[in-house]
């Protein structure tokens, strides 16, 4: 495990001649995990490529910057929206490519042992299309939990789960990144009111703070201060009151 690092983001995102999200000033904490929330179209995924250093279409006026003053270029992974498995790899080997393109020996031990994690025990060796998009996912969780980067950014990684698989799957991530700088993407109110340690709100104007409880994540989903915070949410991204 390498020395927890924290992460700094200002500038204007923009795409061709638009400015998806202006001014944005983001203060991602070492070992914790900051919630990125908006409406669609607001840029979320582009920048989250932008924070994992990965080309995309828009670009980002300032900077991005580590708290130990070096460049974040091999020093954090994306889980992107899609699960981007090999289909002519297996499960195993989805889950150990990283270690395999840098030309290590894959830890087949953890891998395994991840696989029986998020439920998978057993498929080792299907293939890609034979699963459900549900369990692609996990497959592409595990993958990501692979690897030791301090920075890990997950776009959406558990939009394909049912309620209850994602609460575990919630569970085994936090514990797994533990002590790391996690940058979680998302739309679901109640995700973020679980695992932020730091929110924000994403839009045209830039990222505006949102106050989540100071307990210990993930919280408990019957946790009074996580569904105040989950209506709260709410509110703020659809200008309801509840």
């Amino acid at each position: 495990m390498t020395t927890p690092l924290a992460v700094h983001l200002t500038g204007d995102l923009v795409l061709g001649a638009r400015i998806l999200a202006r001014g944005l000033a983001l203060d991602c904490p070492a070992a914790s995990w900051t919630v990125l929330l908006g409406p669609s179209g607001v840029g979320k995924s582009t920048l989250a490529r932008v924070l994992a250093g990965l080309p995309c279409p828009a670009h980002l006026t300032g900077f991005v910057t580590a708290s130990d003053g070096a460049t974040l270029q091999g020093r954090a992974t994306l889980m992107a929206q899609s699960d981007q498995l090999l289909p002519w790899a297996d499960v195993l080997g989805n889950i150990t490519l990283g270690a395999r393109l840098r030309g290590h020996r894959p830890d087949r031990a953890r891998a395994m042992t991840l696989l029986d994690r998020i439920g998978l025990a057993g498929l080792a060796h299907r293939k890609p299309a034979t699963l459900s998009g549900g369990q692609r996912q996990r497959v592409a969780l595990a993958r990501t939990l692979m690897e030791d980067r301090p920075l890990v950014i997950l776009d959406e990684p558990f939009s394909a789960l049912d309620a209850a698989t994602r609460a575990m799957m919630q569970d085994l991530a936090a514990e797994t990144l533990r002590g790391r700088c996690v940058i979680l993407i998302t739309h679901d109110p109640l995700e973020a009111a679980r695992m932020a340690n730091r929110a924000y709100l994403l839009g045209p104007q830039g990222a505006e703070g949102v106050v989540v409880p100071s307990t210990q994540t993930p919280r408990a989903l019957s946790d009074p201060a996580t569904l105040e915070t989950q209506a709260a949410l709410y509110q703020r991204l659809t200008g309801q009151v509840v």
